[in-house]
This record gives structure tokens, C-alpha cells and sequence, in this order.
């Protein structure tokens, strides 16, 4: 005879908290039923653990003319309950009680009225309350529904079949098979075997233990018993007596409705493929690279980087060309400020957002559709393998956020601009210096007009100093304009190799910025839901331990 064994594995409180937050974690995925259902198993194992735990709840169940109120009877020692040939005769819950009035707040959560104590002439049964359910096969709508009620609250099923109707497809189908990992916490009892042979009896117990094996109940204690001959009777309460005596049927019926409700949440929706696709239900982190490279083309970024090369250069030109000849530059708008980059980003203050957008050109038909192949990309990778729920989230999560990607893009292209506009600290110089030459050839223009004028004038020289055959008029003159020019050009061509490094530079940063734009939008969404769905299954697995 199987008895009732404690299980090794986690508490029963903390499966309760991995079901609740399985259950929240399915929410929005899972259909709203399953979700609901795995809330109230959670809630009435918190209610029922806070109850009397000394009190084991056993249920007579079956179907019309089993003899259970018979049994009900017999195990109370007087008649409690009315038997008669009109069916159905039991039409509401009824307890005995073997402890008087100490399961009260636990019949009051069951909602059973009827109660009677059975007298202290069976010791061995203190603690037991035991129910006479309606027929689960009623004609009677309600007293089927308080079958179905109780079966879910009840700590020990008794399940009563008799000769005629022990393989009624009605039980198995409807109780027994969806209650297979309830084998811990129920019986079968093949009551009135008066009524055949003993040859008989020995084959339909053979048969009703082949059909609960078939329902996934193999090893449950199955006792022929007759309420009216006594047959089986002494077997069957020293078995009661057992599993009252070991104070455990009520947390492991609980355990076995976590179990039950799990399994329910794992398989709510498509099943999961056994062979899933390489990183199925993991970020691909080449799908990071294609993501910026199309979010990249699509900002404009070659023309941001190219504008700022060419502006850099322009600059460069208006600050350290020869003043005589620079001013014509500043005709010439700076490709940077042309996309409004030069004009939003100088002006940002340190930690300030961008206010505005760039002038850089909308994207084209072809690189929006590169955007979104990306985007889609992905979140077919990431959902590679998972369930159909799950999988489908994760592709909504890639696209959450994609309306304000466009602008976070702008934002992001803009910022790091900024830095393409700073001025290298030996343009000062240059400048400073190509106006002292500027100044050297004025004074020596000066001084030559000078000269010319006495001469004009017939009036005396004055001793000219010269240097070697030059003099020092011309030299100054002539050594300034040549001076600035030489050094304009030594400066540009300076400004085209440091526009070069400088485009490089923004093009990285653009990047790295662009990246995480995309990361942001479109993987840190994708990720959390993989997150997730980690959670679940871990709280899901650890339910089912």
C-alpha cells in the first residue's frame, strides 16, 4: 500500500512566488484565463496554508448510485447522510468531523454549512474531515458545478466507482486524466464488490488499475470495499488514519496544483520547437551592426562627414588665409551650418538637449526599407526558437520605439557634430601672425609712399638703409605679402589633412553615437523582453521542481 511521501526539492512557499511572478510575467502574452487561473491557484494556496494544517479535507467523489453516502456513512458510524433509491440523494456538501469544532474557519472557506461530529470512538481518525460531495454526473447543473468546485479545494480525493460504471469515459476524461499529478493526494475505491464473485472483483480491480494507468494514476491504492458487508472497510480507514496521521495531503495537493498549473503555462501556447535555430532567443550581435550601418544611411552620416571635412577646410580658410584676400571666403556658406549643424550645435550649453532638427537630407523610399529590414532583422533573430507568444512580443519590442527613432537620430548626428566646429588652437596663431605680415607690408608700402612723395615733392632724402642691394621699404613690402601668402597656403594644405582626420574622427563618433541610439530604440526593448522570458521559464521551472 503506496503511503504519502514528503518530496525533496524547494518550499512550497517559494513555488507559490515563482507561480505569481510566472503568471505576471506571462501577462500580455499568455491568454488572460491561464494567467487568472494560475493567480487563484497561487492565492488559494496562500489562503489554505494559512488554515488549519492539522485538519486533512478528504472528499467523497462519484458518480449517481456509487454508494458514496453509504461509505460516508459507515466511516461515520451512523447515518449522516441519506441513502435511498431516488437519485440524486446527496444534493449539497456535507462534513463529518473528527475534531469538533477546530476545522471551522476551514469549512467556512470550503462554504460547506452542514457539519456533524462524529463521536471519539476512532482516535486514530482525529483530524480528518471528511466530505460527501453530489454526483459529479448529476442531471442537476449546480450540483455539478459544487463538484468542481470542491475537487479544486479539497485536500485528499476519494474517488467511489462500483462494478457497472468504473470505466465511465465521463471520470477518467473529465477528473481522473486531468488530475495525473494529483496521485499522491487520492484513492479509488471499487465499492459494492458484495454484488459479484470473488472472481470478479480480482478482475475488475486488474482492469480499473489498467485504466488508471492509462490516465497517468499508476501506483494510486485502489481497495475493493462494500459499505454494506464491511468489506474493505477496515483497510480503507487505516489508510485514512495514515494519511491524516502524516499531517502532509494539504501541502501536497498544493503542490500538485502548482505543478498542474505550471504544466497549464508552459503549454498555453504554441510548443516551444525541441531543435530551436542557433541563438534562437538571444540578440545576434551581428544584427547590431547592420542596425547602425542602416540607421547611418539613413541620417545622412557620409554627407554629415563629408561636410564636416569641407567645412573644416572652409573655416580654416577664413582664419588663417591672407587677410587681403580671406573676406571673399566668407561669400562661401560652410557646408556644416548649410545642414544646420554648425548653427545648433555651438550653441548647445553642456548637458542641454537639442532643440530642433538638422537640414540634412530625409531619408530615401530605399534606405527607410533598409531601416526596417534591419529592425526586423532584429527581432526575427532574437525570436528565433521561442514560443509563438513570446516570439511575437520580442518583433513587437523591436519596433516600440521605431516612430521616435528618426528624431533620436537627428538628435544624436547633431550633438556629435558639435565637435567638428571647434577651432585648432594654432589657427590663433596663424591668424595673429599672417596680420603682423599684413601689418610688415602696410609699413613698408607706407614707407615707399612716403619716398615717392618727397621725390615727387623735389624734397631732400633722407639716408634709405637697405638690405644688401634691397631696400628695406621693398623688403618689408614684398617679404610681407609673400610671407602671408606662403603661409595661407602651408595652412591649407594643413587644414585639408586635419579636415581628413577630423572627418574620420566625427565619422566613429557618429557611429558609436548612432549605436547606441540603436541600442537604446530598438535592442535594450528587444532585450528586456528576451529578459523576460528568461524570467519566466526560470520561475516556471522552479514551480515545477
Amino acid at each position: 500500500m503506496k503511503l504519502l511521501r514528503r518530496k525533496e526539492g524547494p518550499s512550497l512557499d517559494s513555488r507559490v512566488a515563482a507561480l505569481l511572478e510566472a503568471a505576471s510575467l506571462g501577462e500580455g502574452r499568455l491568454p488572460e484565463q491561464t494567467v487568472s487561473a494560475a493567480r487563484a491557484v497561487a492565492e488559494r494556496a496562500g489562503v489554505r496554508r494559512a488554515l488549519s494544517i492539522d485538519h486533512t479535507v478528504a472528499a467523497l467523489a462519484g458518480a449517481t448510485g456509487s454508494g458514496k453516502s453509504s461509505l460516508y456513512n459507515a466511516l461515520a458510524g451512523e447515518d449522516l447522510a441519506a441513502v435511498g433509491v431516488t437519485r440524486p440523494t446527496t444534493s449539497t456538501a456535507q462534513a463529518a468531523l473528527w475534531d469538533g469544532e477546530g476545522p471551522g474557519p476551514l469549512l467556512d472557506w470550503l462554504e460547506i454549512p452542514q457539519r456533524h461530529s462524529v463521536p471519539a470512538a476512532t482516535p486514530d481518525l482525529s483530524g480528518l474531515v471528511l466530505l460527501d460531495l453530489p454526483d459529479h454526473d448529476s442531471i442537476r447543473l449546480s450540483h455539478r458545478l459544487e463538484v468542481d468546485r470542491l475537487v479544486e479545494l479539497v485536500d485528499l480525493l476519494v474517488w467511489v466507482v462500483d462494478p457497472q460504471k468504473y470505466a465511465d469515459a465521463a471520470l477518467h476524461d473529465r477528473y481522473l486524466r486531468p488530475l495525473a499529478a494529483h496521485h499522491d493526494v487520492m484513492l479509488v475505491l471499487l465499492n459494492q464488490v458484495d454484488r459479484l464473485p470473488p472472481q470478479a472483483v480480482d478482475r475488475c480491480v486488474r482492469d480499473l488499475r489498467r485504466l488508471l494507468e492509462e490516465d497517468g494514476l499508476a501506483g494510486v491504492p485502489v481497495l475493493a470495499v462494500s459499505a454494506r458487508t464491511g468489506t474493505g472497510m477496515p483497510e480503507l480507514r487505516s489508510l485514512l488514519a495514515d494519511r491524516v496521521a502524516e499531517r502532509t495531503a494539504w501541502s501536497a495537493r498544493l503542490a500538485a496544483d502548482i505543478t498542474t498549473t505550471a504544466d497549464h503555462l508552459a503549454t498555453s501556447h504554441a510548443p516551444i520547437d525541441p531543435a530551436p535555430a542557433a541563438g534562437g532567443g538571444k540578440r545576434a550581435a551581428g544584427m547590431e551592426k547592420a542596425l547602425t550601418a542602416a540607421l547611418s544611411e539613413a541620417a545622412g552620416v557620409p554627407l554629415v562627414v563629408e561636410a564636416v571635412a569641407k567645412g573644416h577646410r572652409h573655416r580654416a580658410v577664413v582664419a588663417t588665409g591672407w587677410p587681403v584676400t580671406r573676406w571673399v571666403r566668407r561669400f562661401r556658406p560652410d557646408p556644416l551650418r548649410r545642414l544646420r549643424l554648425g548653427a545648433i550645435a555651438p550653441a548647445r550649453k553642456p548637458g542641454e538637449e537639442i532643440v530642433g532638427r538638422t537640414s540634412a537630407p530625409a531619408a530615401s523610399a530605399v534606405q527607410r526599407a533598409q531601416v526596417e529590414t534591419a529592425i526586423r532583422d532584429v527581432g526575427e533573430a532574437a525570436a528565433s526558437g521561442l514560443p509563438g507568444p513570446w516570439a511575437a512580443a520580442v518583433r513587437q519590442a523591436a519596433r516600440s520605439r521605431s516612430q521616435d527613432l528618426a528624431d533620436a537620430v537627428d538628435r544624436a548626428v547633431a550633438t556629435t557634430s558639435a565637435g567638428a566646429t571647434r577651432r585648432p588652437r594654432w589657427w590663433r596663431a596663424v591668424n595673429i601672425l599672417q596680420w603682423a605680415l599684413l601689418a610688415t607690408a602696410a609699413a613698408g608700402a607706407v614707407w615707399l609712399g612716403v619716398l615717392f612723395g618727397m621725390d615727387y615733392l623735389r624734397l631732400p632724402q633722407p639716408p634709405l638703409p637697405t638690405l644688401g642691394p634691397v631696400p628695406w621699404p621693398t623688403v618689408l613690402l614684398a617679404g610681407g605679402a609673400l610671407a602671408g601668402v606662403l603661409i595661407a597656403m602651408l595652412s591649407r594644405l594643413a587644414a585639408w589633412a586635419g579636415g581628413r582626420r577630423r572627418a574620420r574622427r566625427t565619422a566613429k563618433a557618429l557611429r558609436t553615437a548612432i549605436g547606441k541610439v540603436g541600442k537604446e530604440h530598438v535592442l535594450d526593448p528587444v532585450d528586456a523582453e528576451l529578459a523576460r522570458y528568461a524570467g519566466f521559464t526560470a520561475a516556471l521551472d522552479h514551480a515545477r521542481a
